[in-house]
């Protein structure tokens, strides 16, 4: 009894230190973006300026159930029009005074094949959570000429806003949406080895 009660001892031992590898997010490679239909005939762009993420992993090769979390500054939305990203920050859309981040939670993060992989994440606006699947491209890890190992994905995803509590549904006569309700959302990143 007492050697298994030992071998649990040392097995518990061994799992509690356990080092996880961090990863933080290069904002000046790396971009949070969307896409969205205006009119039903045009795609309007924007992006969020400030934002941060970490990673998490077993070690520093391998992504494989990686532990991973964005947060994005509503505030900061950028489309090139400030009129529209005004807009935006109002409570028909984003309502930036009173949810100021959107948040992304990864729940699990799966290879599917070669550098494919799938990411479910709890994704937070306007304090509305919902499970949102993205298609992960893992473009490769290198050691950047100052030392730095830094690793690249570009994730993507469809969000339906009206999920979120976004108010704004005008349409046309035609019932076409004047903003569509899905959103595009493509994320490229590069992270740095902590």
């Amino acid at each position: 009894m007492k050697k298994v009660f030992l071998f649990a001892a040392m097995l518990l031992a061994g799992v509690s230190s356990f080092a996880q590898v961090k990863w933080g997010a290069d904002p000046a490679h790396s971009q949070i973006g969307f896409s969205v239909n205006h009119l039903g005939i045009n795609y309007v762009n924007g992006k969020f300026d400030k934002f941060n993420g970490t990673v998490e992993t077993a070690d520093s090769t391998s992504f494989q159930n990686a532990k991973i979390e964005f947060t994005a500054d509503v505030n900061s939305i950028n489309t090139g029009v400030a009129q529209r990203d005004g807009h935006l920050k109002s409570d028909d859309f984003f309502n930036a005074a009173e949810f100021p981040s959107i948040t992304v939670k990864s729940v699990s993060f799966k290879k599917i094949t070669g550098n494919k992989y799938v990411m479910l994440a709890d994704v937070t606006i306007r304090n509305t959570t919902k499970r949102v699947p993205f298609d992960v491209t893992f473009n490769g890890i290198v050691k950047d000429p100052w030392g730095l190992r830094r690793a690249g994905f570009t994730a993507k995803a469809t969000v339906n806003r009206l999920d979120y509590g976004v108010k704004y549904a005008d349409k046309l006569p035609s019932g076409v949406y004047a903003v569509s309700p899905t959103v595009d959302v493509l994320v490229n990143v590069e992270v740095v080895k902590q």
